[in-house]
């Protein structure tokens, strides 16, 4: 991935556009393209990539990337690539490379640095009894005795340090486009919290997600593991109640595949059964083949009915 072109779209601006797409699908997709841009600023993404990462159906992207190419933010290279030569092959425009920010200046003409937080200062849910993460017990790596005149001018000063990625407002703001406070607030008092925290750095400590997107993908996390513990909270309740009235249930070849993209998607699945540098569509593979066998199914059973499958698993 190229963090240059990741923070490039963040900062860009749509301008209104009538019958357009919303802002938010179109900076979704373009942040998908950025993530998958190599260090020419070039991206590949298949069609099902685009769907995983956004989750936007096909006629939507596509109308979405037309967009992108009116407004000169993307060109279509003409090269194709992929088994089938089909995949087209875009190039993100405007993106500025570090390399070409001057970074370094004789110490004696510069000012007296001024210190510059590893992340923002303000690291609490809306009051004061969850503490401060980047406390002075843990000590300042931006001090004016380092100097702070060589760091990439494009580069979040927060990316110096990924131990310290998590930033609780921004987590706040991220979940507040996509579930309500009351949520949020179960969400923040969660025993679970901690736990999950960990595995998401854990599952996404080889990929060098800047921490924009890191923040993106912990949201998201963080639901799916509510309705996880949830559901096990509630499963005692209605145990006997579904053996007794549900019926057993031959999943389809569509269901199959349905389910295996979801269960490919959920935290614990992915934790337990993903292999190392496997990706999302490997893993969704695999899954479906357990599917497809008699006893796999039934281990699976507990997961599928997280991911919305009713009755009880031939």
């Amino acid at each position: 991935m190229s963090l240059d072109a990741t923070n490039w779209a963040w900062r860009i601006k749509f301008a209104d556009r009538k019958g357009g797409s919303l802002k938010p699908l179109k900076k979704l997709v373009l942040l998908s393209l950025a993530d998958r841009a190599g260090e020419d600023h070039t991206c590949y993404p298949s069609m099902q990539r685009l769907e995983q990462d956004t989750g936007l159906d096909r006629k939507t992207i596509l109308k979405i990337i037309s967009e992108l190419l009116e407004d000169n933010l993307i060109q279509d290279t003409g090269e194709r690539k992929g088994v089938t030569k089909r995949v087209k092959v875009y190039k993100l425009l405007g993106v500025t490379g570090r390399e070409t920010v001057p970074t370094t200046e004789p110490l004696n003409r510069q000012k007296p640095p001024e210190t510059v937080p590893s992340m923002e200062q303000s690291q609490q849910w809306n009051d004061s009894n969850n503490g401060m993460l980047n406390s002075p017990n843990s000590g300042t790596l931006n001090s004016p005795n380092n100097g702070t005149q060589n760091l990439p001018k494009n580069l979040p000063v927060e990316s110096k340090n990924k131990k310290t990625w998590l930033s609780l407002k921004k987590l706040g703001e991220e979940l507040g486009l996509i579930t309500d406070a009351e949520i949020i607030e179960q969400i923040k008092n969660a025993n679970w919290f901690k736990r999950e925290q960990t595995a998401f750095e854990r599952y996404n400590s080889d990929k060098n997600l800047c921490d924009d997107l890191m923040h993106y993908h912990f949201a998201d996390w963080l639901l799916n593991a509510r309705l996880k513990y949830q559901s096990r909270a509630q499963q005692p309740a209605v145990q006997n109640p579904t053996a007794q009235t549900a019926k057993p249930k031959k999943l389809s070849d569509k269901q199959i595949n349905l389910f295996a993209q979801k269960l490919a998607h959920h935290p614990e699945v992915s934790s337990k059964f993903a292999e190392a540098g496997e990706s999302y569509e490997q893993l969704t593979a695999r899954i479906a083949m357990k599917l497809n066998h008699p006893e796999q199914r039934k281990k699976l059973a507990p997961y599928l009915a997280q991911v919305g499958f009713e009755g009880v698993v031939l």
